[in-house]
């Protein structure tokens, strides 16, 4: 029976927190949780959510995932805790570490996060920042590989902002040696700090593709991914973004200049008729809602290799 590999690093605040063997046992683990293959008991566990922007797949999945494993969660809410209150970060962690196992935080900066983890004699996971979203590009890749088996040969395009779910897919497709190609409005490419990452990681650099064009970027590609436009914290932003990625929709049009069996991924929320379709999320090619399902198995399959 495969086992959860403990993680060589105490915290998962980036998607290179993990090794690629390490990720690929993610992904299995997560497989075996799903087929209902494995019973994994981590009981009297306890996770700590701290959740400074709103949630319902993170929120809920996570809290799943924990009671799956015959844990509990505590979900603390700024509005209705010392932390909205200005409670220093250090203290926070200080005191949430005697209470409980793991911490899951979804916040704005990473610098913040980092926080957390320096202060936390727990396991820190990033729940989502404004610099990456490792949780829901480990759902993302589980999808894929249960679509394709395998990641060899597979081209994954996204279209839209290069923002944080932008960054831990090329992050994790640097580490698996995929195909990674984003295409962005100009001034909306991902982080610098992310590409070059990436790129020390890539064995073949030519690998990861920053396009402006979004149907020269679907070329044969099997896999779709777009994100809304404009990002919690972004909405003076909206109008503008909306303007900016006039053009870069995945419709039907788009679709079929991809491969003829790609599948079209969102990590939701989706601003229908925005940055997707309405017919492309409803068709035959969409995995989105098993993507969204797969948040479950893949967090439950993480914290099982950070608890284990």
């Amino acid at each position: 029976m495969l086992n959860p590999i403990k993680l060589s690093k105490k915290h998962f605040l980036s998607s290179l927190d993990t090794s690629r063997e390490e990720l690929i046992n993610i992904l299995e683990i997560a497989k075996n949780f799903k087929n209902k293959d494995l019973n994994i008991e981590h009981k009297d566990k306890v996770l700590g959510l701290i959740f400074d922007k709103s949630s319902t797949r993170t929120r809920v999945s996570f809290q799943v995932a924990m009671s799956r494993l015959g844990g509990s969660t505590v979900d603390l809410n700024p509005t209705t805790s010392q932390i909205g209150r200005g409670e220093p970060i250090k203290d926070t962690a200080r005191v949430l570490s005697r209470y409980c196992d793991v911490l899951a935080i979804r916040t704005f900066k990473q610098s913040d996060l980092e926080e957390y983890a320096k202060w936390s004699s727990k396991p820190v996971i990033n729940a989502l920042t404004d610099l990456e979203h490792p949780c829901q590009a480990l759902a993302d890749y589980m999808t894929i590989k249960e679509e394709f088996n395998d990641f060899k040969n597979v081209v994954l395009t996204f279209i839209g902002d290069g923002n944080n779910v932008a960054n831990s897919l090329i992050l994790y497709g640097a580490l698996l040696g995929i195909e990674v190609r984003i295409a962005c409005p100009k001034g909306y490419e991902p982080n610098n700090l992310i590409i070059n990452k990436a790129k020390k990681l890539y064995k073949n650099k030519n690998l990861l593709k920053i396009s402006n064009d979004p149907f020269a970027s679907v070329q044969g590609a099997n896999v779709l991914y777009t994100d809304v436009w404009s990002s919690m914290g972004e909405e003076n932003q909206k109008e503008e973004k909306d303007k900016d990625f006039l053009g870069y929709t995945i419709n039907q049009n788009l679709v079929r200049n991809a491969d003829k069996n790609a599948i079209i991924l969102h990590c939701l929320p989706a601003y229908r008729a925005k940055e997707i379709t309405d017919d492309v999320i409803e068709s035959k090619k969409s995995r989105i809602f098993e993507q969204a399902e797969n948040r479950m198995h893949t967090q439950q399959a993480l914290l099982s290799s950070l608890l284990a």
